[in-house]
């Protein structure tokens, strides 16, 4: 496939996820998840988790403001994102894609990252949000 770090943490999750959307995987651990196919300026960003569990950008800051501002990018930057929900009993599974505007996205980084108590932060996406605030895209081996 041409990828040089395969095992690299969450990259088959982002290749499953990427094949479903039919995006192109973007490899590299500092660049967004994938692009449009036809338009590689067209980015996009995926959180991923098992039935249950919860999806998240890590090492996210809240301070100084130059460093939160850097982290906020890894948001803006992309036109969308996509919460994938992957079977707890067959993790190469996915059961639920939700399609999430980047406004929200936004908005919910920097509410939690306001109320960190902690320079650094993992700021943290579960199922219940995602369907409350994004679009059921795939489901049940279907794209909707």
């Amino acid at each position: 496939m041409g990828i040089q770090n395969l095992l690299q943490p969450g990259l088959v999750k982002e290749l499953i996820i990427a094949d479903i959307l039919g995006h192109q995987p973007i490899t590299s651990k500092r660049a967004a998840d994938a692009c449009d196919p036809n338009d590689p300026s067209i980015l996009y960003e995926y959180l991923s988790c098992k039935e249950g569990g919860s999806g998240q950008l890590d090492r996210m800051f809240k301070e100084p403001l130059i460093k939160r501002e850097e982290s906020l990018l890894r948001i803006t930057r992309n036109k969308k994102f996509y919460f994938a929900v992957f079977f707890a009993d067959n993790q190469t599974k996915v059961k639920v894609i939700y399609e999430l505007d980047v406004d929200v996205v936004l908005a919910e980084a920097i509410r939690q990252l306001d109320r960190s108590r902690n320079v650094i932060s993992h700021v943290g996406f579960n199922e219940v949000w995602a369907r409350k605030h994004g679009k059921v895209v795939f489901q049940d081996g279907k794209n909707l």
